[in-house]
C-alpha cells in the first residue's frame, strides 16, 4: 500500500461512487472523464484492491469501496472546512459559514433569518444544507447545526433556544367537507397524513400516538415539505408546527390537548469555530431569530454564544 495518497484520488473515488459512471463524475467534478479513470486507477494501485466493477448500469461499488465510503466523505468534509476557514481570514464577518437544518426549518424559519444576516454582513456567504439526518459537525461536515436533539459532545458549543411545539392541522375547507375530530379515535374516519418508512424520531414519535402506524396514515410521505403541503393544501389531517400553522388563517388546530409534541431545539458549533466571526455572527443571528419564531427565552438564560457552552451542560 503506497502512503501519502492525494486527495484527488478520493475525490474522483468519490464522484463515480456517487454518480456510478466516470462520465457522471467528471461532469460532477468539473473534470475530463480520462482524469477521472486516471484517478480512480491509481487509487486502487496505491491501495491494492478493486474499487469498482463494470455491470450493465455503470460502475458497481465493491465491498471494499463501500468501506471507504465513510472515510472519504470525512476528508471531503474536512477539506471544505479548510476551504471555508481560508476564504474567512482578513477583518470583520467575511468568508463561508455552512448552516445544517431539517427541511421544514430550513425551507419556512430560516430564510429571513439568513436575509437579515446577509443584509448585515454582505461580505458572507451561507451555505444551507437541508436534510433531517444530523450533520456530524465534529467532522465539520457543517459549521453550525440546527438540531432537534441534545448534543451529547463535548466539543461543541450549544444553546438551547426552547421548545417548537407539534399538533395536528387541517385546512377549513376540508373540515368542513368531512367533519372535525373531536377526539383522537375519530381520527380513523378521515384522511390521515403521514410517514412512509420509519425512522429514528418517527419510532420517538410514536409513543406519544399509539396505535397510530403506517397502516393508518391515507397519505404517506417521508418529506416534512410534503406533508406540509398536504396540509395546506387540504388533503387531510396531519401533525405539523403550531408555529407554522399560525401564519396560515385557513389551518386550524386540531384536539391540542388530546395531542401535543414539543421538540427542544438548540443551535450547536464546533468548540474550535467560537472565535470565528462569521460564525459568531450567524450562530448569534439563528439564535435571535428562532427565539423570535418559538418565544421568549427560557427563564435564566443569558447571552447567545458566551452563555452556550455552559447550558449545554446543565
Amino acid at each position: 500500500m503506497t502512503s501519502n495518497i492525494g486527495w484527488e484520488l478520493y475525490r474522483s473515488f468519490l464522484g463515480v461512487l456517487r454518480e456510478g459512471s466516470l462520465s457522471g463524475a467528471a461532469r460532477a467534478l468539473g473534470i475530463t472523464q480520462p482524469t477521472v479513470g486516471r484517478h480512480v486507477a491509481a487509487l486502487e494501485s496505491a491501495l491494492g484492491v478493486v474499487l469498482f466493477t463494470r455491470s450493465q448500469v455503470g460502475l458497481m461499488p465493491t465491498e471494499v469501496a463501500l468501506a471507504l465510503e465513510g472515510h472519504a466523505e470525512a476528508m471531503e468534509s474536512t477539506a471544505a472546512s479548510l476551504e471555508r476557514a481560508a476564504t474567512s481570514q482578513g477583518e470583520g464577518v467575511r468568508g463561508v459559514v455552512r448552516i445544517s437544518a431539517s427541511e421544514v426549518i430550513g425551507v419556512e424559519v430560516l430564510p429571513p433569518i439568513v436575509a437579515r444576516l446577509r443584509e448585515a454582513h454582505p461580505a458572507l456567504k451561507v451555505e444551507l444544507v437541508l436534510t433531517n439526518r444530523v450533520q456530524d459537525l465534529l467532522r465539520r461536515e457543517a459549521d453550525i447545526a440546527v438540531r432537534m436533539v441534545r448534543p451529547k459532545q463535548e466539543q461543541l458549543v450549544a444553546r438551547r433556544v426552547g421548545q417548537i411545539e407539534l399538533g395536528f392541522h387541517a385546512r377549513k375547507d376540508y373540515l368542513a367537507r368531512h367533519g372535525t375530530p373531536r377526539k383522537l379515535d375519530d381520527l380513523a374516519a378521515h384522511a390521515v397524513i403521514g410517514y412512509d418508512q420509519p425512522s429514528a424520531f418517527v419510532r420517538n414519535a410514536g409513543k406519544a400516538l399509539p396505535g397510530y402506524g403506517r397502516d393508518a396514515f391515507s397519505l404517506r410521505t417521508d418529506s416534512d415539505l410534503a406533508q406540509l403541503a398536504l396540509i395546506r393544501a387540504g388533503a387531510g389531517i396531519g401533525i405539523c408546527q403550531a408555529g407554522l400553522a399560525r401564519r396560515d388563517a385557513a389551518l386550524v388546530r386540531l384536539m391540542p390537548r388530546a395531542f401535543s409534541m414539543k421538540l427542544e431545539t438548540w443551535i450547536t458549533m464546533h468548540e474550535d469555530l467560537r472565535n470565528s466571526p462569521r460564525c459568531r455572527a450567524a450562530f448569534d443571528a439563528l439564535v435571535d431569530g428562532l427565539l423570535a419564531y418559538i418565544g421568549p427565552p427560557v427563564r435564566g438564560t443569558q447571552g447567545k454564544i458566551g452563555r452556550a457552552r455552559t447550558q449545554a451542560s446543565e
